[in-house]
Order: structure tokens, then sequence, then C-alpha cells
């Protein structure tokens, strides 16, 4: 095996909650008082998502590509920045062997979600659905998320070129 051909990227990404936005995660809205604040939907899953699949094609950052600056992504789908960075992964050359994400999020309990966020990522992606892995978790009260000010998420990628 080459070795050269593999390739991993990690993300981060926050938003700040705040009222008035629907909150939504993984391309599901879930039900929560407050939302993310952003340009695009502020799905702050699929944004640390982003970066890590641009991080393993040595590519930059979703802020290169989407800036907030830009009128064409204000209140955009995330869903639909994915598709554009998954088309950039397979016009490289690389596929994606697999993802795994974390949400740090007091609330809301993010579990009974997650699957559909797992079937969201995979559609946009053209990948199964065991390709990707996603899970939730609280800082048990500590921190700006545990403060419920903002929800933050992590993001790793494998990628793999053709060859």
């Amino acid at each position: 095996m080459n070795l050269s051909n593999i390739r991993i990227g990690n993300g981060y990404d926050v938003h700040r909650l705040v009222e008035g936005r629907k909150l939504i995660l993984g391309g599901v809205e879930v039900p929560h008082s407050m939302g993310l604040d952003g340009h695009s939907d502020a799905d702050a899953l699929i944004h640390a998502l982003c970066d890590a699949l641009l991080g393993a094609m040595g590519a930059g950052d979703i802020g290169a590509y989407f800036p907030d600056t830009d009128p064409r992504w204000k209140g955009i789908s995330s869903l639909l920045l994915l598709k554009e960075v998954m088309r950039m992964c397979r016009e490289k050359g690389f596929e994606v062997a697999n993802t795994d994400s974390v949400i740090v999020a007091q609330k809301p309990k993010l579990s009974p979600h997650l699957e559909e966020m797992k079937k969201n990522l995979a559609t946009a992606m053209d990948v199964e659905t065991d390709q990707i892995n996603i899970k939730a978790t609280t800082t048990e009260k500590l921190g700006f998320a545990g403060r419920e000010e903002g929800i933050a998420a992590y993001a790793v990628a494998l990628l793999v070129k053709n060859v």
C-alpha cells in the first residue's frame, strides 16, 4: 500500500446559540428554543466535516470557498456546501474511506437525531452510512457549550486517492 495515497484531515466549528433561528445539525432541524447564528444555516457539524475533508485534500478551509462576506451563501443549506466539497474531492481523485464527528452541546439531547444526520451526510457525500460516524456529548456544564452559549463540532475524515 502506498501511504501517500491516504490522507487525513480534521475540522472544528463553533456557532453561538441565539433566539429566533432554527437549530440545524447534520441537515436535521432539531427541536430547540434556540438555533445557531451564522451566515448560512450555521450547521456546525457539516462545517467541521467540510474543513476535515478540505484539510485531507490540502485545500485550505471552508472560509476560503464559502466566505461569510459572499451573499450567495446567505441562509444556504450546509448540505449543499458539503456536496460541493465532495465534488472537489472527487475532482482531485479522492474517495472517502470514513469520517468521524462529535457534536458538543449541553442541550438539546441529540442522540435521537444522530441516525437521520448520518443518512443526510451519507446522501450528500454519496457514500454508505457505515462510512459516517457521529457522536454527541455534553461538557458537564463546563465552558461555553456547558453554559448553553453555543455548540461546537469536531470531525476527522480519511480520504484515499484513486490510482
